[in-house]
């Protein structure tokens, strides 16, 4: 894994991601030439189109992250990648037209590009068919020596023999006389450790003990640590190989003196705000029509207002009001009492089936982000009602109102829709991910990473 700006990307998607941005780059070259070339255009410096060469590329490879393109799916299957890829090109043809609508000098003439999307098409399925399983394989994973092997062990195995991982679980040893893992080594058996995890060709060392209390093996630890290798703790490995921080083993130390929850993100905090009142001003003049005519077709096929205010706990548990479209009958909570959507809920009208499916009901929430209570990219905001029950279950749930609620975030982009408190508690794990690792590029992998939920959607309700 490679922490770009304090979010962990696997080595293979870095290498996968900078091939593509040469291979983009080649492929709207050759589109250049081959018009030139048939037109009887004598040709120029590379030199002289840099800014469509680099306009082409940059664009393509924003619509090949917002689609998913380099998630698990990708290297384990070219049907999979195949089908993503044709999205991300007719994505970027649209990002490209919006470009050169607004910057003209950097255009490529239709012709042109439409032979670089040919090009860029087979040398992208290409790629992926030569080096998808190989990039997936092993060699590109990190190999690591578990110290332990009970419970946090056995998942740590579990986790291993995942499809799409990004480590190879090398060996378990035994610290202690009774093992839940039958085939780990006893630390007995071994002479020396440091010496055992160089055999073992692991570049990392995770501490998996089920009790730390007097029972930190801090020479073998330090012997480990001076060789070169890598020591990290279990919330620590946890968190960077699935992206959340598991709250079934996480101990409060670890949350105060881990890296994280930076406070003094004054510039950032900033550059997040002036980004939602931009971006939210620009959403309501582009999807007004689109909030109008959705509104008239909630008001034709049920009775009631096209809009509603629903109460919501924000920043620091301030309540506040967010504004949506109505998805539901008026009547879906006559008994006054919250509850959670289901699966094909049936107080959901056919109208609003559709819309929460490709998120049109959220769009009035962008004048909840202008006015401030709330931010493009954030932990759901939920009803007070769910909090309160959510905080009475879920260690470190008010954690999460820490930063600023979102119409979208990592909890979305990574977990289905949920409905109980045991989705809350999956979900929460994600947030507290993000709270704890916020950064500019985050919120910008989310924004695009978002589109991907918009056009394949999982657990809309």
């Amino acid at each position: 894994m490679v922490r770009l700006f304090k979010h962990y990307v696997p080595h293979a998607v870095l290498l996968l991601g900078l091939v593509d941005l040469v291979l983009l780059l080649l492929a709207a070259e050759a589109g250049w030439v081959l018009r030139a070339h048939q037109i009887g255009i004598a040709l120029t410096p590379v030199a002289a189109r840099w800014p469509q060469l680099l306009s082409f590329a940059a664009a393509l490879q924003v619509a090949l992250v917002a689609v998913g393109a380099y998630g698990v799916g990708s290297f384990l299957s070219l049907r999979f990648a195949a089908a993503r890829l044709a999205v991300a090109v007719s994505l970027g043809v649209i990002f490209l037209s919006i470009l050169y609508f607004l910057v003209p000098s950097i255009s490529f003439w239709r012709s042109n590009l439409l032979y670089s999307m040919l090009f860029a098409c087979a040398l992208l399925v290409g790629v992926r068919a030569l080096l998808g399983q190989l990039l997936g394989g092993e060699r590109f994973k990190r190999r690591i020596v578990v110290l332990g092997a009970g419970s946090r062990a056995a998942r740590i195995r579990e986790l291993a023999e995942q499809p799409g991982v990004n480590f190879v679980a090398a060996g378990f040893v035994a610290m202690d006389a009774a093992p839940a893992l039958g085939d780990a080594v006893p630390r007995d058996a071994i002479p020396n450790l440091a010496a055992y995890v160089i055999d073992q060709d692991a570049n990392e060392v995770v501490l998996a003990l089920e009790e730390r209390r007097n029972a930190l093996p801090l020479a073998d630890l330090l012997r480990v640590k001076t060789t070169g290798v890598q020591v990290s703790d279990f919330s620590s490995f946890l968190e960077r190989e699935t992206g959340r921080v598991d709250l079934s083993t996480l101990n409060p130390s670890w949350l105060i003196f881990s890296d994280g929850f930076a406070s003094g993100r004054i510039v950032s905090s900033a550059a997040k705000r002036a980004f939602d009142i931009v971006a939210s001003t620009l959403l309501i003049a582009l999807t007004w029509p689109v909030v109008l005519l959705t509104a008239i077709a909630i008001r034709l096929e049920s009775r009631g207002p096209a809009f509603y205010r629903q109460h919501r706990v924000g920043l620091y548990n301030q309540g506040f009001d967010i504004l949506k479209l109505r998805s539901m009958r008026i009547d879906a909570e006559a008994e006054g009492q919250a509850r959670w959507a289901a699966k094909d809920d049936p107080r959901v009208t056919r109208i609003g089936r559709f819309i929460r499916k490709v998120r049109i009901d959220e769009l009035p929430q962008a004048w909840t982000v202008l006015k401030g209570e709330m931010s493009f990219v954030g932990p759901r905001p939920e009803r007070p009602q769910f909090v309160a029950e959510l905080e009475r279950h879920l260690p470190f749930y008010a954690e999460r109102h820490m930063v600023k609620p979102g119409i979208t975030g990592w909890a979305q982009i990574n977990y289905p829709y949920g409905a109980s408190v045991e989705d809350a508690r999956h979900k929460l794990e994600y947030d507290l991910y993000y709270a704890k690792n916020y950064s500019p590029f985050l919120d910008l992998l989310i924004l695009l990473q978002t589109l991907r939920v918009v056009l394949w959607p999982q657990g809309a309700r």
